[in-house]
Parts: structure tokens; sequence; C-alpha cells
């Protein structure tokens, strides 16, 4: 006889926040994986949530700018606890490895580029094509992307706006390119999930805490009240942040800079993580100087071997740009870096959390139909074009240390190319490349 299936009949604020805060020590591996986890740990193991609600709000947070797992993760807990929910759900995904990456930023030590990153920026570039590109034309709008931005160096929200009117243009007069199908994984998890929704004599079981058939709650139902409260408080807490800033450092505030420019990093990073980081190269580095592109680098090391988003290095670019420029004073460089990470992290991640509390009664009420429009098909389209170009200007750096034209770093030339190989062709894990090329590069840097 067949074991009857797993039934969640209730989970109450504090199981769930003691799984967000678990969850927030353990989601290595990047978005796929910590989605994965989430999947695994939410749908198959607790069945706090069907797979269809799951991949309903999967296929949203897909479409928004920002870190997806993050935001997916804020709008399960919206949706299980209502709005504390959705604030400890997606506080608790970045605040540990916030608070690791101010430890690590507090011990750096430079040991020289890390040849590594190049490769994680390749196959970010090889993910994302892999699934965008499925048309010539746009495979033309990520060419075209990558031109603007490696050659006369076109802001990023440039970009973004061309790829969307470009891609409303398609919608037009080649409507079938413009159709942005889900992410594959979610694809292949919608086609099986009705095969292997768990049945007793026929009929679909409700093993799941919210199920497909679960009605959807009070609090998740869509209010022209509540959408204006929502946002007036995100509005308002950004506002107050801002305006404590310039109260109590002036107008002219780098810490009120970084404030405004992670926002608008924030609300124009279509693409997942790798997709934020030209954007900033373009500002911290070239504009602001708040740290170097070889730091940059090892910020984007760091990311990759720490848990939660990887746009929380972030963090660690407003850590350095606090204590490299003094911006406390000479006595205080350690709280000047930490206050930069907060601001970065906080003015980050606040259009987040307006995404998902706003968005997300409108999004359940529309379950079952949403789907990708054509400008962001466009947009994703040109993302691929700025990751590559993102991935030229780190391998520059990297095999021309002293300045394209002069010699080449054949050692770090091979490990960027080994460790290509090694993402790409037999998988590796990226804590696992980052590590070995960091050894690797320690060794060679002592002979």
């Amino acid at each position: 006889m067949a074991e009857a299936p797993k039934v969640c009949t209730d989970v109450s604020f504090g199981q769930a926040l003691r799984f967000w805060l678990r969850l927030g020590f353990i989601s290595f591996g990047g978005p796929a994986g910590q989605i994965a986890l989430m999947h695994e740990e939410l749908v198959v193991r607790r069945r706090w949530i069907s797979e269809r609600r799951f991949l309903h709000a999967l296929n949203y947070c897909m479409l928004l700018p920002g870190p997806e797992a993050q935001q997916l993760a804020t709008y399960l807990g919206w949706l299980m606890h209502r709005t504390w929910g959705g604030v400890v759900a997606g506080v608790l995904f970045v605040l540990p490895s916030l608070f690791i990456l101010i430890a690590l930023s507090w011990v750096y030590l430079r040991f020289g580029q890390v040849p590594a990153v190049v490769a994680l920026v390749v196959q970010a570039a090889w993910r994302l094509g892999s699934r965008t590109l499925r048309h010539p034309l746009l495979a033309g709008i990520a060419a075209l992307s990558f031109a603007l931005i490696a050659g006369p160096g076109l802001g990023f929200p440039w970009i973004v706006l061309g790829a969307a009117l470009a891609g409303m243009a398609g919608a037009r007069w080649v409507p079938g390119v413009f159709v942005g199908p889900s992410p594959a994984s979610a694809q292949q998890a919608a086609a099986q999930a009705s095969a292997e929704q768990p049945t007793v004599a026929g009929q679909a079981v409700n093993s799941a805490w919210i199920d497909d058939g679960t009605p959807t709650p009070p609090h998740a139902r869509f209010s022209r009240a509540r959408l204006v409260r929502v946002v007036l408080v995100c509005l308002a807490l950004g506002g107050a942040a801002a305006a404590g800033l310039a109260l109590a450092m002036g107008p002219q505030s780098a810490y009120l800079a970084m404030a405004r420019f992670f926002t608008q990093a924030a609300l124009v990073t279509f693409g997942g993580a790798y997709a934020v980081l030209p954007y900033v190269v373009q500002g911290a580095v070239e504009q602001h100087g708040w740290l170097s592109t070889a730091q940059m680098m090892d910020g984007l090391a760091l990311g990759e071997t720490t848990p939660g988003p990887l746009i929380m290095v972030v963090a660690f670019v407003g850590f350095l740009g606090g204590w490299q420029q003094a911006l406390l004073g000479p006595d205080a460089l350690a709280a000047a870096g930490v206050l930069g990470a907060g601001v970065a992290t906080f003015f980050t991640f606040l259009p987040s959390f307006l995404f998902i509390l706003a968005g997300g009664p409108l999004v359940e009420a529309t379950r079952g139909r949403l789907g990708f429009t054509a400008p962001l098909t466009a947009i994703s389209a040109a993302v691929v074009g700025v990751i590559a170009s993102l991935g030229l200007f780190f391998a520059v750096h990297t095999v021309w240390p002293r300045g394209f034209g002069q010699a080449i770093d054949l050692p770090a030339l091979v490990l960027a190319l080994a460790a290509t190989a090694a993402l790409l062709r037999w998988k590796l894990s990226p804590v696992r490349v980052l590590a070995a090329c960091a050894l690797a590069g320690w060794v060679l840097k002592g002979l």
C-alpha cells in the first residue's frame, strides 16, 4: 500500500522565522542554487507551498530588476505571513551575508587579481545567452548593447531604455520573436507538476499548506488603499534615510551619492546580479572612484564565496568607498566602511521590497496568466551583451595588468582559460574554482 502524501496543515510565524534565518546562512550557489534550495525545502520537503504557486511567484520575480532569489523569498514570506512575513524573509535572506562581507572587508588582503572572476562573468553571459538569444534579432540586440557599452561607454540605463523601445516595436512588427519563455527550469517543473501531483482514488490531494486550489489569503487580495499605503511607506523609508544622511553629512556627502547610485542600480538591473556589475563598474569605479577595478574583481570573488545573493557585492563596494575615502575622518575608517556597506545594502534592496509588497496582490490576481512581455525579452537580450562587455573589461585588466598592449600576464591568462573550461565544460562549483585559482595565484606569486 502506497504511503499517503504528507499534508502540511499549518505553519506558524515562528517556524517560518527559523527557516528564513537558517536559509540566510546556507544559501550558497548563486540565484539558481538558492531557488533550487527554496524549492526543495518549501515545496518538496516541508510542503508549505505547492509547485505551481511557487513557479507563479518565481515567474514574477524573474521579470523584475534586482535579485530574483531574495525577491522570491520575500514574496513567499509575504504570501504565508502577510507583510511582516515578507519583510522578515527578505531581510534574513541578506543579513547574514551583509555581516560576513563586512567582516571579510575588514580583513581584506589583496592577493592581486583573481583570474577566475573573468570565467565567472563569461559563464554568466553564456548561461543567460543560451536561454535568451533564441532568434538572430535578439542576438543582434545583444551585440549592439555590447558594442555601445564596450565602445563609447553608453550608460546602462540608456541601453535598458533602448532595448525596451526595441521590444515594444518588435511586439508590433515581429511579435513571434519577442514572446519570451518562462525560465527553463520553471517550464520543466510546470510540465511535471500535474503528472507528479499526489492523488488518492484519482483525486488531487491538497498536500501543501498553500496549494494550487487554496483561495488567495485576504491580505494577498488587491486593494488600492493597500497599494497606496505600501508605496508611501517605502518612499517614506527611503526619503527619511536620504534626508538623515543629508542632514548629518551635508547635501554633497558621498553617502548621499551612494544612496542615489544604488537606488538607480536596483531599478535598472534586469537580468540578475551580473547585470548590476557593469553599472557598478561604470559608477563606483570610473565615476566616483570608490574602489579600483582590481578591488571590484576581488569583491566579486568574495561575493561568490559567501551566502546570500551575489548582488551583496554592493556591501563590499560601499565598505571600501567609506573606508578608502575616509568619509568619517581618518580616525573612524572602520565606522565609515560599515556605514557605507549599510547605505549600499539598504538602498539596493528597498526597491525589491516595494516591488513584492506592492505588486504581489496584482500577481496573485493574475495567477495562471502571467507571462514575459516583449520589452523585457529585449532587455534580457541586451543584458547578455552588457555582461559580455564586463567579461571583456575584466579580461583586459587581468591579462594586461599594466595596460592593453603591454606585457601579457601569461599565468593569469592560463588560469582564466582553465577556470572558464572548469565552469562551462565540467560544470564545477564557482566556489571550488575560485579557491583553486586563488591557491594557484598565491603559489605563483611566491615563486
